[in-house]
């Protein structure tokens, strides 16, 4: 059995999944399919939300959180900077217009509600990469510690449009290249941390992955 988190419902601090979709990427995703699957949606939004809550997603990509929440009959919004990802995840909801295309940086530029719940999974990066994440990998990067500090601004923006009892959840991995480790996962709970209480964190064990593990982290946090 898994320890129950602080704060929270009695969530087990570990899942064991398949890492498959119901649907298959277009040819011009294939080599980008970095999505998590569904399930894992399901699982969360069945542990803190209930039908008609607003669930938010600041990254994206190719839609799954929004799908999934919108078939358990959620009431889902997202941004996504990616314009064929966006295009590609819009065409497959009920209520595109509630995706938008843009720069989550500018989260407090935007008309968006109050939300009960968040889910994504932020663009990876590792301490020896050049590129900028959060502009998709188009420009030079400014450094780790700069990604991590725009991450928790973006955070702090969302923090001001989660309603008292919100949940926020992060998927992130630890990634392990040619044998130097980039503390992710645990860098980006740290960084969070600033802004949200940190409950705690789900170890989600995948049948296959990679970053050079074979698990990742939901981290898990609170508005209270």
């Amino acid at each position: 059995m898994g320890f129950v988190l602080a704060g929270t419902p009695q969530v087990k601090t570990y899942l064991s999944l398949i890492n498959t979709h119901h649907e298959i990427l277009p040819s011009e995703f294939q080599d980008d399919d970095v999505r998590y699957p569904a399930s894992l949606v399901e699982h969360f939004l069945l542990e803190y939300t209930r039908v008609g809550d607003k669930v938010f997603d600041p990254f994206s990509g190719y839609g799954t959180t929004l799908t999934t929440a919108e078939a358990m009959g959620r009431v889902a919004y997202g941004i996504e900077l990616n314009e064929a990802k966006f295009k590609y995840a819009r065409a497959r909801l009920q209520h595109p217009e509630r995706l938008i295309h843009g720069d989550s940086r500018l989260l407090a530029n935007y008309n968006l509600p109050q939300f009960d719940f968040s889910m994504t999974s932020p663009p990876y990066t590792s301490k020896d990469d050049a590129l900028d994440p959060l502009a998709d990998y188009r420009v030079e990067g400014k450094g780790y510690a700069a990604y991590l500090r725009e991450l928790r601004l973006i955070y702090g923006q969302l923090r001001l449009l989660m309603k008292p009892a919100g949940i926020v959840v992060i998927e992130a991995a630890n990634i392990k290249r040619n044998g130097r480790v980039t503390n992710l996962a645990w860098d980006i709970a740290g960084e969070i941390s600033h802004v949200f209480h940190f409950d705690g964190e789900v170890v989600v064990c995948w049948d296959q992955y990679d970053y050079g593990y074979d698990h990742s982290y939901c981290l898990i946090f609170s508005a209270l």
